[in-house]
C-alpha cells in the first residue's frame, strides 16, 4: 500500500492546489482530484460514471457547507481533496499502529478505499446549495447586497453519511460489498451524525480503521479554513 499512497501524495505535492492559507485553484484541484482517480481507481467503468456524477451533481462549483469549513464557491471539491489527503498521509502510520490491535486480522484498507473514502465523504453536498441575496451594512454604514449559500428547501437526505454512501453507489455498484469504504463514509461525522438506535452498536463501527482514518482527516482538514 505505501508505495501507491506515496504516489497518490505526489501527485498532489507536484501540483499544489491547495494552499496553507485555504486559498484554492478550482482547476487544478479538478485536475488533482481526477489525475488521482486515474491512478488509483482500477474499475475503469465505475471510474467513468463517477467523473460523469461529480459534472452532472455541481460537485466541481459547490461550497463544502453555507457557514462554516470551504464555504465558497468549488469549496466542497477543495475540502474533498483535502481530506483524502490528510487520510493518505495518515494511512501508512495508522495502519501499521492498527496491525498491532486484536482487531487486526479482521479490517483491511488499500490506498484506493482511502482514496475513494475521503473524495466521496460529502457526496450529499453536491448541489444542494442555492445562492440567495441579501441587504447588509458595510464598513461604511451603506446599504449593499451580499451573496450567500442556503440549502436547498426540496433536498431530501437520509442523514449526512448515509445519503453520500448512497450517492457513491449510483456511479461505483461495486463497492456495495466494500464496507470498510461504506462504514467510513457513513459513519465519518462520528456521535454527531447518529440517531439514538444507531448510537447502540457505534462502538462496532470503530472496529473498522478506516472509520476512525477519515473521521481524524476530516477534522484536520477543516483547519485549513478555521473551522
Amino acid at each position: 500500500m505505501k508505495e501507491q499512497v506515496d504516489s497518490l501524495l505526489a501527485i498532489y505535492d507536484e501540483r499544489k492546489p491547495i494552499q496553507k492559507d485555504g486559498t484554492f485553484s478550482q482547476e487544478s484541484v479538478q485536475e488533482t482530484i481526477l489525475s488521482m482517480a486515474d491512478f488509483i481507481i482500477s474499475e475503469k467503468e465505475s471510474l467513468s460514471n463517477l467523473k460523469d456524477w461529480m459534472d452532472s451533481h455541481d460537485f466541481w462549483t459547490s461550497p463544502a457547507s453555507t457557514r462554516f469549513h470551504g464555504n465558497v464557491k468549488g469549496g466542497l471539491a477543495a475540502h474533498s481533496l483535502l481530506v483524502a489527503v490528510q487520510a493518505l498521509r495518515f494511512a501508512i502510520p495508522f495502519a501499521e499502529n492498527f496491525a498491532l490491535s486484536k482487531q487486526a486480522g479482521n479490517f483491511s484498507f488499500t490506498a484506493e478505499d482511502v482514496f475513494i473514502s475521503g473524495i466521496a465523504h460529502d457526496f450529499c453536498k453536491a448541489g444542494t446549495y442555492a445562492t440567495e441575496s441579501r441587504k447588509t451594512k458595510d464598513f461604511n454604514g451603506n446599504w449593499k447586497y451580499e451573496t450567500y449559500y442556503k440549502t436547498k428547501n426540496d433536498v431530501r437526505n437520509l442523514g449526512h453519511g448515509n445519503e453520500s454512501v448512497l450517492l457513491l453507489l449510483e456511479s461505483m455498484p461495486h463497492l456495495l460489498k466494500n464496507r470498510t469504504v461504506i462504514e467510513a463514509i457513513s459513519r465519518h461525522m462520528g456521535f454527531s451524525d447518529l440517531s439514538p438506535m444507531e448510537s447502540y452498536n457505534y462502538s462496532n463501527l470503530l472496529q473498522n480503521p478506516l472509520v476512525l482514518l477519515i473521521q481524524l482527516a476530516d477534522q484536520t482538514a477543516a483547519q485549513w479554513w478555521d473551522l
